[in-house]
């Protein structure tokens, strides 16, 4: 099936879940940015994240951007998703290569390192985006996420992310699942919550035996009675065109533009969030400079 991201919310009120099945754009991601598995799994499980998070938005045209900076040996890694909860991302440096843990999964958190920060943007189209940032704990990225909640809005969140990586190095089963506490929820609430989640077991092997996202919640979430707000399909969509370039060309300005024509008398652009490539003449670079 293709990836799809659901949210639903509890029938007393007390709890809001979303989820989201993400195979397809963490192997797109995967293939754009030619990523080892430590990579695909760090870049998708912040893809992942970052859909959940920028569905929640709602605002037409809104969008939500993921940062991470951990000063492990992937560098930064970005996300960003638009309103509806399609993502792109990049990953600095996609071919780390390092052992795996002593039970023989990915080591994602030494990786990403945990000597750094989560940054969050959410960009509602006012004057100016809010921006939230925490000092990153583990470097595994959904307890991060879920500590950014806690310390920066106050919302108690439990957080699953997951990507599981073949042989081939392709991607199997990616997604995630977010749980959050309505004012109202007692510590009951939240106790019989968390052992849920801990006892449902790891997100990639929930959807590797069923990849629906709402499968996944009710696996994870047993007895809970969820009525379910939404359910959508979701994709790795990049906004880049080459209207967008020819203008990151024009604000070089012209001293710069000009060198570019004279030195080396065309220009290839390549996007940094997708396999976009376009190609500019000497001509078409000589337009662009006469319109500056």
């Amino acid at each position: 099936m293709s990836d799809q991201l659901i949210r639903a919310i509890s029938q007393d009120g007390l709890i809001k879940v979303s989820a989201v099945s993400t195979r397809d754009l963490t192997e797109r991601a995967r293939q754009i940015h030619k990523t080892l598995p430590v990579a695909t799994a760090a870049l998708g499980r912040l893809l992942a994240g970052a859909s959940m998070m920028g569905n929640a938005l709602k605002e037409e045209a809104a969008s939500l951007t993921l940062q991470i900076k951990g000063g492990g040996p992937l560098g930064t890694l970005l996300a960003v998703s638009d309103h509806e909860g399609n993502v792109r991302g990049t990953v600095e440096n996609p071919a780390v290569d390092i052992p795996l843990r002593e039970d023989g999964k990915l080591d994602v958190g030494t990786a990403v390192g945990n000597q750094g920060t989560l940054t969050v943007i959410r960009d509602l189209r006012m004057k100016e985006p809010y921006v939230g940032s925490v000092g990153l704990l583990w470097g595994e990225i959904a307890e991060d996420i879920a500590l950014y909640f806690v310390e920066s809005e106050q919302i108690p969140t439990a957080c699953g992310l997951g990507v599981l990586v073949d042989r081939d190095q392709s991607v199997l089963s990616a997604g995630g699942y977010l749980v959050q506490l309505l004012p109202g929820a007692g510590e009951e609430t939240a106790e019989r919550l968390e052992a849920s989640l801990r006892a449902a077991g790891p997100v990639t092997e929930l959807l590797k035996a069923d990849p629906d996202p709402e499968a996944l919640l009710r696996a994870a979430l047993p007895g809970l009675a969820l009525e379910v707000l939404e359910k959508r399909p979701i994709a790795y969509r990049c906004d880049c065109s080459r209207e967008r370039m020819e203008r990151a060309l024009i604000s070089l300005g012209r001293e710069e533009l000009r060198a570019m024509i004279d030195e080396q008398g065309s220009a290839e652009l390549t996007c940094r969030f997708c396999d976009n490539v376009q190609r500019f003449s000497r001509e078409e670079l000589e337009a662009l400079l006469a319109s500056c």
